[in-house]
């Protein structure tokens, strides 16, 4: 069983971001293992901390540290990720040498309510997740662009090919977490 940790970028409640988790997760074999872990809550990440850090950071870390694999989906704020992903990251990887996030395998999604589905995004997210040692899946590139045409109001995919491709990205997501078990 593989335990796989989902991180959705947004912190806003029926966010696009964890409508397109969910259905990436769909995907995943029957008998994996899903969290999708909380980053709303995390104080900004501060280097004071490093030596009595906050609660909320070590349970996060610890949290991080259980899981096999991640799967990450980010909006697009300001041509970045959102500041609480970021957050998160940093919390993380800190103290210096103790960045419980690497050798883990990674997903990235990005989602926008535009045409440019996050495009930007997904490559800043790729860049940190470089340093922090993740090993991430090429293929298929998950660009989704006006996801607020793709889901319907229960945040669910309103078509069959969005549904089919989604699901299809956390199967081969699994596939490729094999490689580093």
């Amino acid at each position: 069983m593989t335990k796989y940790g989902v991180i959705v970028g947004s912190t806003r409640k029926n966010s696009y971001s964890e409508a397109v988790a969910k259905a990436i997760v769909k995907g995943l074999p029957a008998d994996s293992d899903v969290t999708f872990l909380n980053i709303k809550d995390l104080p900004l990440y501060n280097q004071d901390y490093d030596a009595n850090s906050p609660e909320e950071y070590t349970t996060f870390r610890k949290a991080v540290a259980e899981q096999d694999a991640f799967i990450f989906v980010t909006p697009e704020h300001n041509r970045s990720i959102s500041a609480a992903l970021k957050n998160a990251l940093d919390v993380a990887s800190r103290p210096w040498g103790e960045n419980v996030w690497a050798g883990k395998p990674a997903l990235v999604a990005s989602q926008s309510i535009s045409g440019i589905s996050g495009v930007l995004a997904n490559h800043v997210l790729r860049q940190s997740l470089v340093f922090l040692d993740m090993p991430t899946m090429q293929q298929p590139e998950l660009y989704i662009g006006q996801s607020d045409k793709l889901f319907n109001e229960n945040l669910e995919p309103n078509n069959d090919g969005t549904k089919e491709f989604l699901a299809g990205a956390g199967e081969k997501f699994s596939q490729f977490v094999s490689n580093f078990k």
